[in-house]
């Protein structure tokens, strides 16, 4: 193993090192689900794989930090009408606020950094919920302790 790679199997948790599979986690909206990769302490945020299943909608919401997303697979289209497909990288700056909805036959799957949270905003612009690394861990941890999966340290060093 070059010194690269060695370095990699050091900074990942054991499992991950040698190709094990991380669960997707299903979200309390049906077709929703994600698979985490990473839990930057302090709350700082989170990396995961999103995946849903076309026609849903991913409701109004504000970034408080910026978020990344890479989309492997399927499309979405905001709210705005414009549409982001396979390939398409996008960065929402600190303050953006959205919502969008899976369009087309392909589920979406699309690598996402989250800096911060996100916060989930209800019609009268109050915050409904929020989405960090401690909800994600939290999540994380139900979801591997009811179906009697080891919990992997996903937390950055």
């Amino acid at each position: 193993m070059n010194d690269g790679m060695s370095a990699v199997a050091r900074y990942l948790p054991a499992r991950l090192a040698q190709g094990g599979r991380l669960p997707w986690i299903p979200a309390t909206t049906p077709g929703k689900s994600s698979m985490p990769l990473r839990f930057f302490r302090d709350n700082r945020g989170f990396v995961e794989l999103l995946r849903m299943e076309p026609g849903v909608e991913m409701p109004l919401h504000r970034h408080i930090g910026a978020t990344h997303a890479y989309h492997l697979s399927g499309s979405r289209q905001l709210s705005t009408g414009e549409i982001f497909g396979p390939g398409d990288y996008e960065c929402e700056p600190p303050g953006n606020t959205d919502a969008w909805k899976i369009v087309g036959d392909e589920p979406l799957t699309a690598l996402v950094i989250v800096m911060g949270e996100v916060e989930f905003l209800g019609p009268d612009g109050g915050v409904r919920g929020r989405a960090n690394a401690d909800s994600q861990w939290q999540e994380y941890r139900r979801h591997c302790h009811e179906h009697g999966l080891a919990l992997l340290d996903l937390f950055d060093p």
